[in-house]
């Protein structure tokens, strides 16, 4: 069965430089999942946070993918820690899209907190089952870096909803899910293990 995906990724985009700031594993895994979903038939929308005054709004970018750089906050680089304040736009602008195109969607895809909290909000619009993969959690984080920790104070509670919220979310190792049962609450019925990945090229 060939689906419609949109693929939320609000600050780790296809198009992005590798190597250059907020651009590396999330950028490679969300280009490789929609170039690999429409080599089996699916058309794939990655929406992504506009991040160069220069992008076009919608970019072709492989056979049966289109990257939808969204108006929200400067269109230049900042930091992923600075762009929660302007999720509201994004989710807005991309809901403008949607509709603005006629866009059905089957199933939503989000990346990293933010982009689950925007798949939540698309998920209320269009009604698509939303799949979660958060490339990174906030309790481990902060377990971790203590005060160094950068992410914006209510990350946590934020994120915990979201994965509460999420029709099924990933985990790329048993400890992630083991987080998300223990930590986050997310029934063991709605967590799908899929290891990521290695592109060896």
């Amino acid at each position: 069965m060939r689906t419609r995906v949109a693929l939320i990724s609000e600050h780790a985009s296809p198009l992005a430089v590798l190597g250059s700031e907020d651009a590396g594993g999330q950028n490679v895994y969300v280009d490789e999942i929609a170039r690999n979903l429409a080599k089996l038939g699916h058309r794939v929308d990655v929406f992504t946070r506009r991040d160069d005054a220069s992008l076009r709004e919608v970019v072709d970018w492989a056979p049966g993918v289109r990257v939808v750089n969204v108006e929200a906050g400067p269109a230049r680089q900042i930091s992923k820690d600075d762009i929660w304040p302007h999720m509201p736009r994004f989710r807005d602008e991309m809901c403008r899209f949607v509709a603005r195109e006629g866009a059905t969607y089957d199933v939503i895809h989000g990346n990293f907190w933010m982009s689950c909290w925007a798949a939540l909000e698309l998920r209320e619009w269009c009604g698509a089952p939303v799949v979660q993969l958060f490339h990174a959690l906030g309790v481990t984080k902060r377990e971790h870096q203590g005060s160094a920790d950068t992410s914006p104070a209510d990350r946590i509670a934020v994120e915990t909803r979201a994965a509460r919220d999420a029709d099924v979310v990933i985990a790329p190792c048993p400890n992630e899910r083991d987080v998300l049962i223990d930590e986050y609450g997310v029934g063991e019925d709605r967590i799908a293990m899929a290891p990521l990945g290695v592109n060896l090229h």
